[in-house]
C-alpha cells in the first residue's frame, strides 16, 4: 500500500494492509482499520488508529494506541505511551509514562516512570517507578 508524506509525517490511508515489516523515518499517522502483518518500526511518534492490527513487534519514540487495536507482539516505546479503550497488547515497555484506559487487555507492563491505570483493565505484572489507579469502579 502507499504511504503519503507531509514533511516529517507519514500517513497510511484507512483500510490499508502492509505485508512484511515496515520502517518509517519520522512520525507515522495510521488511519483506522489498517493492518500490518510484520513488525512496525517508527523513528518518531506513532498514532495507531482504532481497530488496527499489528502482527509483530512495534518500536517507536512516543505512541498513542487507538481503541480496539490489537498488537500481537511487544510494544516498545522510548518515551510516553497512551493506550485507549479496549486495546489488546501482548506486552508493553516504555521509558516514560504509560497511560492505560478502560478495558485494555495487556500482558506484562514495565515503565521507567509512572503507569497510570484509568478504569478497569486486565494485565500481567505492572512494574514502574509509580503505579497510580484512577476510577476503578465496581
Amino acid at each position: 500500500m502507499k504511504v503519503y508524506r507531509q514533511g516529517d509525517n507519514f500517513i497510511a490511508p484507512k483500510g490499508s494492509f502492509f505485508d512484511g515489516n515496515v520502517k518509517i523515518s519520522g512520525n507515522f499517522i495510521v488511519a483506522s482499520d489498517t493492518h500490518f502483518w510484520g513488525h512496525l518500526d517508527v523513528d518518531g511518534t506513532l498514532e495507531l488508529g482504532p481497530r488496527s492490527t499489528v502482527g509483530g513487534d512495534i518500536t517507536c519514540r512516543n505512541a498513542v494506541i487507538g481503541n480496539q487495536v490489537r498488537i500481537k507482539g511487544l510494544l516498545s516505546v522510548a518515551e510516553n505511551v497512551t493506550v485507549c479503550d479496549g486495546a489488546h497488547i501482548r506486552s508493553l515497555h516504555a521509558g516514560g509514562d504509560i497511560t492505560l484506559r478502560q478495558g485494555v487487555q495487556v500482558g506484562d507492563v514495565s515503565s521507567n516512570e509512572t503507569i497510570f491505570v484509568c478504569g478497569k483493565i486486565k494485565s500481567g505484572k505492572l512494574t514502574g517507578r509509580n503505579v497510580k489507579v484512577v476510577g476503578n469502579g465496581p
